[in-house]
């Protein structure tokens, strides 16, 4: 108990130190963020952007679907190009084309090398001067720079809006004519595209060979290349890596590890009776089978529109299904079913662990669940309506697609969901306290699944931080907060305390160990991963010890990987442990499966993208995709599955349960996202990886290169996977239909999980 004790005192220390770090490098990103002018002008007064375009050209961007067309600051989706790198290359090639016709009546290309070389000079002394004015707020060009300024703007007037000319570049982008309808709003993206270009060449105040964004992206037209701080820090943190993980093998083999118990004869949970708020939570686990489905479906959809860009198969399905909708789909379902899972795990245990039912909870499950669904629904169709109907900014915001990766649901539908999340809190709590009050040996897990629900309740409340008018920089801050510690982060804590209280209620794990042990594997995890969200920040306009301190906190979400397979193989000795345990043997191999895509999706492929100088090259590449599957699906995508079924199992008549159905289920799914990941994704990633290397990052997105011969077969390479992948997927809605009709109307009759006092 003392020894508890001490561990959760460590694990508050932790939290509040790390979060007051994160806090306050919050502040200085706000500071030291490239600041917005109010005017972009020639010396000679023609004005090019005036004030209040950057923001409203940013909102711009994001009604026309943001971060699902393409990216800036290698944030958002990788068919279109990354608009900041895009734009950067492209008024480069300009000014240079103009001073070449000005001075020598020739193009650059014909002009001779020693000509060509002062040329390339002095374009990278007039990208990287720094003419921002702090006074009058203004940022002032050379007439030829802004008479290609005025040419690159042009090119991006006619491509959001409907000039016929770049219908097939658009096709190449996956978008759609007329992405911006308002007049408006056409003229002021590209003061945003010009301006966070700008920020991504334009040496900081004081310094240089050092941009805002840290010389992100790498173009050797204007001398961005990496940081010496990257290299650095990198090379540290992965010796700092290498140190943690032997020091955890060290202590790890030095601490004397209690034997799991010996297992009950029969199985602990055969006579749980399931409650009437238990029952009201099969209904959530079949609609996430419903949201896994309609996922996969927009997942292939989107794929393909990489090769045939609005249509599929030659059905033009872009003109009612745009790529942006269906990336936005796919996203967007993936956290929310993952999500939906394991928030009905925490409303099933909940009652069946305190052993009493409160009064009216059923009625608080059923109302939840209509309110999520509606909420889900609602938000999906105003997003898809929003972008057909290009209904506009405020729109967008508020009740269509905000347009931001992973949290893109209009302002509305977030708070509503913000309040569905409180009320679950609520109801989880409501379940727990009998078990909270009552001293047991499993109290302190019972604690830490709260405490992580509380903090999954709370924390998207980050979701709503930000506002239309928001510095880009600080958006792309919070905007982490909710993607890295919410799903990253609080949920994974949730889940883990789930199953240690899952394995001891079975009698596989002893409780005063596991409660040990959660706390401490907590503490690890984030210890490394509250400041690791900054490795998400590098190169997003913050200050440069961002780099620093993203690098080494994110080396050390590495190291509690480390003890995975030891930790796997434990489990797969669990489920041997007992002739009963084969009754739970695909929700204990899901957990077994979460850990080895934890090595293989979050270790290997996250750590390999996540070092600075590495990331420098790699964001907004595939690499980055292939991290995302296999950590998403490989590890919460797996784990919300095994609870799903955990629950399913103590719910539904046992005689309507088919291994045959989950075994092919299980495989399939591991088989075909491997496949998908190994033969498609991590190789078109490192092709990306060295046309950002030998040329640039605007050419590894460039449509040239990503619709080359060499990544179209890539693409192609994923339909074997999406095929096996596929097939687990139906098995997996078989097994639910099966569910559905063969255990209606029948109950298992049981006891109780009510915790056991010591």
């Amino acid at each position: 108990m003392h020894h508890s004790r001490t561990l959760w005192r460590w694990l508050a220390v932790i939290c509040v130190l790390s979060f007051a770090v994160l806090g306050w490098v919050g502040t200085e990103i706000y500071l030291a963020a490239p600041p917005i002018p109010r005017q972009v002008a020639s010396s000679n007064g023609d004005v090019l952007f005036s004030e209040g375009q950057v923001q409203r050209g940013q909102q711009s961007w994001l009604s026309a679907g943001g971060q699902q067309l393409g990216s800036v600051w290698g944030h958002g989706s990788y068919l279109a190009p990354d608009w900041s790198a895009d734009w950067l290359h492209r008024e480069a090639l300009a000014l240079r084309a103009i001073w070449s016709l000005k001075q020598f009546g020739k193009p650059y290309e014909e002009i001779g090398r020693e000509n060509q070389a002062a040329l390339d000079a002095r374009l990278r002394h007039e990208m990287r001067a720094n003419t921002y004015d702090a006074a009058t707020g203004a940022v002032t060009l050379s007439p030829e720079r802004a008479q290609a300024v005025r040419e690159v703007t042009a090119h991006y007037t006619s491509l959001f809006g409907t000039d016929g000319s770049l219908d097939k570049l658009r096709e190449q982008y996956a978008m759609q004519p007329g992405s911006l309808a308002n007049p408006d709003d056409l003229k002021a993206l590209p003061a945003f595209f010009f301006w966070a270009a700008w920020s991504a060449a334009t040496d900081r105040p004081g310094e240089s060979d050092l941009s805002y964004t840290s010389n992100w992206p790498h173009e050797p037209l204007v001398g961005n290349k990496p940081t010496a701080g990257a290299g650095i820090w990198s090379f540290a943190s992965i010796i700092l890596m290498l140190g943690a993980i032997a020091g955890m093998i060290f202590f790890h083999g030095r601490a004397k590890e209690e034997d799991d118990p010996v297992p009950p004869k029969n199985d602990p949970l055969f006579d749980l009776k399931p409650t009437a708020s238990m029952r009201a939570t099969r209904k959530y686990f079949y609609v996430v089978i419903a949201l896994i489905l309609a996922q996969v479906g927009m997942g292939i959809v989107t794929a393909h529109y990489a090769v045939e860009g609005d249509s599929f198969f030659g059905i033009p399905l872009g003109s009612v299904l745009p790529f942006i909708v269906s990336r936005t789909i796919h996203t967007q379902f993936a956290v929310l079913w993952i999500a939906t899972a394991w928030l009905a795990t925490g409303l099933y245990i909940a009652p069946a662990i305190s052993g009493k039912e409160p009064k009216y909870q059923a009625l608080g499950v059923n109302v939840l669940f209509y309110a999520l669904l509606f909420i889900v629904a609602g938000s999906t169709v105003t997003g898809w309506l929003g972008t057909l109907q290009h209904l506009g900014t405020d729109f967008s915001f508020w009740i269509g697609n905000q347009g931001l990766e992973f949290t893109s649901m209009g302002r509305v539908w977030q708070i509503l969901l913000f309040v569905g999340l409180l009320i679950w809190v609520l109801l989880l709590g409501r379940g727990l306290w009998p078990a909270l009050r009552t001293p047991s040996s499993s109290r302190g897990l019972i604690a830490m699944v709260f405490l992580a629900a509380l903090c999954i309740g709370g924390f998207y409340a980050t979701s709503l931080t930000w506002g239309k008018s928001t510095h880009y920089a600080m958006v792309e801050y919070w905007r982490w907060w909710l993607v890295h510690l919410w799903v990253e982060g609080f949920f994974e804590v949730f889940a883990t305390a789930v199953i240690a209280l899952l394995f001891t209620r079975l009698g596989l794990i002893g409780a005063a160990t596991a409660n040990s042990a959660i706390i401490l594997e907590t503490i690890v995890f984030l210890f490394g991963g509250i400041l690791g969200t900054l490795h998400h920040l590098y190169f997003t306009g913050t200050p440069t010890f961002v780099i620093a301190i993203g690098a080494m906190f994110s080396a050390l979400e590495v190291v509690p990987l480390a003890m995975i397979g030891v930790e796997a193989w434990r489990n797969y000795k669990r489920s041997k442990a007992a002739p009963w345990v084969q009754a739970y043997k695909w929700p204990i191999l899901c957990f077994i499966a979460v850990g080895f895509w934890n090595v293989v999706g979050a270790g290997l492929l996250g750590f390999a993208i996540n070092t600075p100088i590495a990331l420098y090259y790699m964001q907004g590449l595939n690499l980055t995709a292939a991290h995302g599957h296999a950590a998403l699906f490989g590890v919460y995508g797996m784990l919300g599955i095994g609870l799903m079924l955990f629950c399913l199992r103590g719910l539904t008549e046992r005689a309507a349960w088919s291994d045959r159905l989950l075994a092919p289920m299980f495989w399939s799914l591991n088989i075909g996202l491997a496949m998908m990941v190994f033969m498609s994704l991590v190789p078109s990633g490192i092709y990306q990886a060295w046309a950002s290397v030998t040329k640039g990052t605007w050419y590894a997105r460039s449509p040239e290169f990503v619709h080359s011969q060499v990544m179209e077969t890539l693409v192609w390479m994923r339909v074997p996977g999406d095929v096996v992948f596929a097939i687990g997927c139906a098995c997996l809605a078989l097994f639910a239909w099966r569910l559905a009709t063969g255990g209606r109307g029948k109950t298992v009759v049981v006891g109780s999980m009510a915790p056991q006092r010591p």
